[in-house]
């Protein structure tokens, strides 16, 4: 398969943070996301983002516009997953979503607790919209890589496979396109036929 001819996947990236939404600070969510699938992904794939408060009606909008309007095949957002009263982000997912896939969530959890004992507190969830693969991240950058990468023994190689492992088959299953990962960061699943 010629990774070329492949089509173009079409990427939202959305970071929530009321602070960094008013320069209170600098975002670190989307450089890391870009950064991170820079480096995992091979296949052609070009990406929107957005930076925008915690605001559960503002993030259904964007959400929904990046479905319904921008015809984005993954979104992955990073903040607001926590349960802080303005952590409101999976609630906007979830209102948005047709299909509700909690076995992301728990694995980044699962993923997180080897570094912290707080990631039970998070909240992070998937879901599907239409034909579009939606995944709620933590908003700690570090947290970013190692959620979707997986965790590595000494020699690095992969311990515990990240959520982006079931992403290029989870997207096509949905009628998404062919995403070919470099399997020295991230070796996508997929069945043998």
């Amino acid at each position: 398969m010629k990774i070329s001819k492949l089509a173009e996947a079409k990427i939202g990236l959305l970071s929530i943070s009321d602070r960094a939404s008013k320069k209170i600070y600098v975002d670190q969510g989307l450089p890391k996301l870009r950064e991170w699938l820079n480096s995992a992904i091979l296949s052609p794939w070009t990406c929107i983002e957005k930076l925008i408060p915690d605001d559960q009606n503002l993030i259904e909008d964007t959400l929904i516009n990046l479905v319904d309007k921008e015809s984005c095949d993954l979104i992955l957002t990073t903040g607001g997953t926590g349960p802080a009263s303005r952590d409101v982000t999976p609630d906007a997912t979830i209102a948005i979503g047709n299909k509700v896939l909690p076995g992301f969530g728990e694995q980044m959890r699962q993923i997180s607790l080897n570094f912290v004992p707080t990631a039970i507190l998070s909240r992070q969830t998937a879901v599907i919209r239409a034909k579009t693969l939606i995944i709620n991240l933590p908003g700690q950058p570090k947290s970013i890589r190692e959620t979707l990468e997986g965790l590595r023994d000494k020699e690095g190689k992969i311990k515990v496979s990240g959520i982006f492992a079931a992403v290029p088959y989870g997207l096509e299953l949905i009628g998404g396109p062919t995403i070919i990962t470099n399997e020295t960061v991230c070796k996508a699943f997929r069945p043998k036929k």
